[in-house]
């Protein structure tokens, strides 16, 4: 088997999805969620584009729906011992197959949690799926669960992250050394994820973030390409992977002469980031460090060309996104802990002007203050 972690390591993730399911009362657990399933179980694929379920009962035994092309994936990557096929075919419904398979398991009639909030369970799957359950037994929306566990990340965890944080570093190496005037943006594109591939590493969740000139303003991968100019800027979202663990970084890079506004805003990054990381320690909410740095945007007369939300936290992940569900935004409550993989990004794009600017890392919570994970600094980037 192609395992990234000991069995011990999958064993205790399953315990505390037990317990969790013991304090909410279930007898099973539906998960849909790729990522659920990677780290239960070790299972990696990209099939979750189909339907495909993982259920966990509380007896702690567990079984695999999936489709015949994921049958060897799963018994390659994972430590499951029980994986059954639902068959493509005309007019197939797989959720009715599911529902057969749960019967066979005793189910009838108990207690289910659905993981719903996932890009593995599309809106016409979960109608299908809802039909299916509906006098089936007891339905309960267990989003979150396994992604509220997934918050914490055990010690052979924070060595994939550390070792993802290295490589997002040698992508920036990469970059740097062809970024200049007449550079295109496909060659760096090409140096940045090509370091990560030498390093052992992996595709990301998503697209890496490349823009210059007017679309250095856009938060978002875009088709098309072209080349730096003497004075530019280029803003870069990237991540190093490693066995699906991310550590994203973004900076916006400028060529030639820095303007006033370019350092004005640089300024006020620097300056954020830094309070952030004076927020990010146990005993304060992500909603705490999100007002850090909002303080700071709104004392530079910054406040309308900055984002809603400065950052999120990380770990394994799948497409279409290496962002987890705890976000940096106002008033979240959830609380900061030692072992969260948190990535800060402050972004101010004035359009007015059209400058962009960007700073941000990934940051190993702790007990005191927080570990920044890259070897770069935070100075401005001109070349």
């Amino acid at each position: 088997m192609a395992l990234h972690f000991e069995r011990a390591e999958f064993d205790a993730r399953k315990d505390r999805l037990l317990i969790e399911m013991t304090n909410q009362k279930l007898d099973a657990a539906l998960l849909f969620a790729q990522e659920s399933m990677y780290w239960l179980t070790g299972y990696d694929t990209f099939g979750y584009c189909f339907f495909q379920c993982l259920v966990l009962k509380s007896d702690g035994s567990m079984v695999l729906m999936t489709r015949s092309a994921d049958l060897r994936q799963a018994k390659h990557t994972s430590i499951l011992d029980n994986v059954v096929v639902w068959t493509d075919r005309d007019k197939a419904n797989p959720a009715a197959d599911l529902r057969n398979l749960l019967n066979d398991l005793g189910l009838l009639g108990c207690r289910i949690g659905v993981e719903y909030d996932t890009h593995g369970l599309t809106g016409r799957n979960t109608h299908l799926l809802d039909e299916q359950l509906k006098t089936f037994g007891t339905v309960v929306d267990m989003s979150g669960m396994v992604g509220r566990l997934r918050l914490l990340k055990s010690p052979a965890e924070v060595k994939k992250a550390e070792r993802a944080a290295a490589l997002a570093d040698d992508a920036l190496d990469a970059a740097l050394a062809i970024i200049g005037q007449g550079a295109d943006e496909g060659a760096i594109l090409a140096a940045m994820q090509g370091a990560v591939f030498a390093g052992g590493g992996d595709y990301p969740a998503n697209e890496f973030i490349i823009g210059s000139g007017a679309d250095a303003l856009l938060c978002r991968y875009k088709a098309g390409r072209r080349k730096l100019n003497k004075n530019d800027q280029l803003t870069l979202e990237w991540a190093g992977a490693f066995h699906h663990y991310h550590a994203p970084m973004m900076r916006t890079v400028l060529t030639g002469k820095v303007s006033k506004r370019h350092q004005e805003l640089y300024d006020a990054a620097h300056e954020a980031l830094l309070a952030v990381e004076k927020a990010m320690v146990p005993g304060s909410t992500f909603g705490d460090v999100f007002d850090a740095h909002s303080k700071v945007m709104e004392a530079h007369g910054l406040t309308r060309h900055r984002l809603n939300a400065c950052g999120y936290s990380v770990g394994a992940r799948f497409s279409p996104s290496w962002m987890e569900e705890q976000m940096f935004f106002a008033g979240n409550p959830e609380p900061i802990a030692p072992a969260m993989t948190l990535f800060a990004h402050m972004i101010i794009m004035d359009s007015d002007s059209e400058t962009a600017m960007t700073l941000g890392r990934t940051y190993l919570t702790t007990e005191g203050a927080p570990k920044a994970l890259s070897r770069h600094d935070l100075d401005l980037i001109v070349k």
